[in-house]
């Protein structure tokens, strides 16, 4: 079995959703979807996650949010009705709308990208949709409790046997929202391999691996196998194709990350 994490770039539109619908289900074994919110879709454009951080900013100063939401509104709507999924996103924003004029955190609102793209995804693959507040545990130290996560989500996968699960958030002990370091999405990924004991964490991206140079400078060929101990050391010096927190559970549990290229 394996679980697969797409990166906001692998997701930026409904042409990559369905590319990323039919690598999944290419392979029955892909059973564990883990997604980001949208990324670029061209060199110019935003980023999901960059739009609610500066929606946030705009609410705390009062400054008029309401341009940057319907650009927010307008990309999650697009990849809906292209394709032609009949999600209730109107429900979705208007009570994000409505937390928006309660004080809500900047937490809950930056998560919502991921939340509604797993929304998305699990209505277009059939899965079942598993909200991160319901197994990713943090304490009251704001901490990432691994083994409470992984407990969590292993009881719930023999009930559910595939799902799909929003990245980079999960809750504090109160319930509320609490959201990991940018790239996060990598260690929920890494998280959900290890509770539900997959043969292989499937990471896909945007490149084809690690390479041995950066590729802007001189043609490189990407490395073909690295022990944990390396692919952690080339994670922490700025190699941005894994996050460097994600090692971790995978290494304890002794599950092999396939970094993989979703448009190859």
């Amino acid at each position: 079995m394996k679980v697969v994490k797409f990166g906001g770039s692998s997701l930026a539109d409904a042409g990559q959703f369905k590319r990323v619908k039919d690598i999944i289900l290419k392979e029955a074994q892909r059973a564990v979807v883990v997604v980001s919110a949208p990324g670029k879709r061209f060199g110019d454009d935003n980023k999901i996650t960059d739009l609610l951080y500066l929606c946030h900013a705009h609410l705390k100063y009062g400054v008029s949010y309401e341009g940057i939401f319907c650009m927010i509104e307008e990309r999650f709507n697009q990849i809906k009705e292209g394709c032609g999924l009949s999600t209730d996103l109107a429900s979705e924003f208007a009570h994000i709308r409505s937390q928006m004029h309660k004080n809500m955190s900047i937490d809950y609102l930056v998560s919502r990208g991921e939340y509604l793209t797993a929304k998305l995804m699990a209505d277009y693959l059939g899965f079942s949709f598993v909200d991160a507040t319901e197994w990713v545990r943090f304490g009251y130290d704001g901490k990432l409790d691994a083994d409470k996560s992984e407990a969590s989500l292993a009881a719930m996968f023999k009930e559910k046997s595939r799902m799909v699960l929003p990245g980079f958030y999960g809750a504090l002990p109160d319930g509320n929202v609490r959201v990991m370091s940018r790239g996060g999405s990598d260690i929920t990924g890494s998280l959900a391999a290890a509770a539900v004991d997959a043969g292989v964490y499937e990471n896909w991206t945007d490149v084809s691996g690690l390479l041995v140079a950066d590729p802007r400078i001189v043609k490189s060929e990407p490395i073909e196998r690295l022990s944990y101990k390396e692919l952690r050391e080339l994670s922490y010096m700025g190699a941005a194709v894994l996050h460097e927190d994600a090692i971790y559970p995978a290494r304890i549990a002794n599950i092999p990350i396939n970094i993989r290229n979703t448009n190859q």
